[in-house]
């Protein structure tokens, strides 16, 4: 079994039948590890679905295999890739990676400018988020919005949360975020400038041919940069 086994899309109101058994492996799999989620009702899942914001994967014999969906804190400036599961005849065949990547384009295409973060103790999942570009971070770098951390109470760990004042925990946190890898990508490119001589000369006559808006941002760098090396 690989992953061409599998098909991977953005969740739609009709896959809403599988919310409920979604919710059951999500609590066993959290059971299984020793620790606690956010527990989430059949009728919110479904309602993820329901606005397109959640990804859910298919074997190609039709059955439900995977499932991820998308929460907003902090009036939409912080998103989750929240509840990852993979059903466990499915395991091992790089599905929770596509799952992830999937719901990761999700995110930016729906919130382009969110920081993107994850609380995890699993280190299959840690890879994953450091593959996206996900990098490790301190929890006050997270949204401190109150509805989020309350849903850390249903974790057997809450109490060490607590106890260290929620500045950490046993999970660590992962962030990506976007403005950084824009200014990520132009230093490197900045970097690249340096390397040759006579590249900024060229770079600078590309650019007078390009009509770049003052707030194009990355798009624009990256175009500039595929030019400038073809």
């Amino acid at each position: 079994m690989n992953i061409n086994d599998f098909i991977v899309q953005v969740a739609l109101p009709e896959h809403r039948v599988f919310a409920e058994e979604i919710c059951t492996e999500m609590a066993e799999s959290a059971k299984a590890r020793g620790t606690g989620i956010a527990k989430r009702s059949p009728a919110y899942v479904a309602g993820k679905m329901e606005e397109g914001k959640a990804v859910i994967a298919f074997h190609k014999d039709g059955r439900w295999a995977g499932f991820c969906y998308i929460e907003t804190w902090s009036h939409g400036q912080f998103v989750a890739n929240s509840g990852l599961i993979v059903s466990p005849e499915f395991r091992k065949a790089g599905l929770a990676h596509a799952i992830k990547e999937a719901i990761f384009k999700l995110s930016r295409t729906l919130y382009p400018k969110a920081k993107i973060f994850g609380l995890t103790t699993g280190l299959a999942v840690m890879k994953i988020n450091s593959d996206l570009g996900y990098e490790p971070v301190t929890y006050s770098e997270l949204t401190q919005d109150e509805d989020f951390w309350k849903g850390c109470q249903s974790c057997v760990n809450f109490e060490i949360l607590k106890m260290k004042e929620r500045k950490n925990c046993m999970c660590t946190a992962m962030l990506y975020d976007p403005a950084e890898k824009k200014h990520e990508a132009a230093k490197i490119f900045a970097e690249e400038l340096q390397k040759k001589p006579g590249l900024y000369e060229r770079f600078m006559r590309i650019k007078q041919r390009l009509v770049v808006k003052p707030k194009s941002g990355l798009k624009s760098v990256l175009l500039l940069f595929t030019l400038l090396f073809k």
